[in-house]
C-alpha cells in the first residue's frame, strides 16, 4: 500500500530536486492535492453510512464531520400508516433549501418527514419537522483523512487516495511541484497525465454505481458520460 513516505520519494525522485527547501514544501504539496482530488473525484469507495435520529419538533440534523456529499437520508417509521407498516424504511427526497423553506413555512407545524435539504457544511434540513424522535441512515460521500508524515501520535500515513488513486494523487502533487519550482511546461504535461487517471477513475466510478442512464448533468453519470480513451 503506497504511504506518505512512498509518495513522498516518488515526488523527489521524479522531480529530481531534494533540496531541504523542496522538501520542507512537500506536505503543502500534497495537502493541495488531496483537496483538489475531494473536489474533483467521486468514487464510491468513499461512500459511507451512518446512523442518527431525528428529533422531535427539530427540522436540523447534524452531519457526521466528514461529510462532503449527501446522497441518501431515510429514516424508520415508528408507528403503523395506511401505507407504511411499522418498521418501514423511507427514503426522504432531496430538494433545495429554498424549496424546504417555502414548503413547510411553520416550523413549528410537525408530521412525517417527506424532503430534505443541505442547509449548511454541517446540516441538512429536514420537512416536514418529524412529529417524534426517528432513527435514520444517511449515505454520504466522505473526505478521507488527510495523508501525514509518520511522526506524532494518530497521524495517517496511508488513505483511500493513497491506496487506491495513487495515480491521480501522484499527478496532481506533481503538478503543484511543478509550479512551485516554477516549471510550467512539465505543469501541462503533468495536468494531462492528471486528466488520464481522472477520467479513467470517473468512468470505473460511473460502472460501479450503474447509473449511466441518467441525465448527462448528473456528477455520477449520464447516457454519455463514459469518457473515450481514459484508461
Amino acid at each position: 500500500m503506497p504511504s506518505y513516505s512512498f509518495l513522498k520519494t516518488d515526488l523527489i525522485n521524479t522531480i529530481e530536486n531534494d533540496s531541504t527547501e523542496f522538501e520542507n514544501q512537500i506536505p503543502f504539496l500534497i495537502e493541495k492535492s488531496e483537496d483538489r482530488l475531494v473536489k474533483e473525484l467521486d468514487d464510491p469507495g468513499l461512500d459511507n453510512y451512518d446512523t442518527f435520529s431525528f428529533t422531535a419538533a427539530n427540522p436540523i440534523v447534524s452531519l457526521p464531520n466528514d461529510a462532503l456529499v449527501v446522497r441518501n437520508v431515510n429514516f424508520t417509521t415508528s408507528v403503523s400508516t395506511n401505507s407504511n407498516p411499522s418498521g418501514s424504511v423511507i427514503n426522504l427526497l432531496q430538494r433545495t433549501y429554498e424549496y424546504t423553506l417555502d414548503y413547510w413555512r411553520i416550523k413549528t407545524s410537525t408530521g412525517v418527514p417527506q424532503y430534505y435539504a443541505r442547509k449548511t457544511n454541517t446540516a441538512i434540513h429536514i420537512v416536514p419537522t418529524p412529529t417524534s424522535a426517528l432513527s435514520g441512515e444517511i449515505q454520504y460521500t466522505r473526505r478521507p483523512l488527510a495523508l501525514a508524515s509518520a511522526t506524532g501520535t494518530s497521524v495517517t500515513t496511508s488513505n483511500y487516495f493513497s491506496e487506491f488513486c495513487y495515480n491521480a494523487l501522484f499527478a496532481a502533487t506533481m503538478i503543484e511541484a511543478n509550479y512551485f519550482i516554477k516549471d510550467l511546461q512539465m505543469v501541462s504535461t503533468w495536468e494531462a497525465k492528471y486528466k488520464n487517471s481522472i477520467d479513467a477513475l470517473r468512468n470505473q466510478a460511473r460502472r460501479m454505481r450503474q447509473d449511466d442512464m441518467q441525465t448527462a448533468a448528473s456528477p455520477t453519470g449520464g447516457p454519455n458520460t463514459i469518457i473515450q480513451g481514459a484508461n
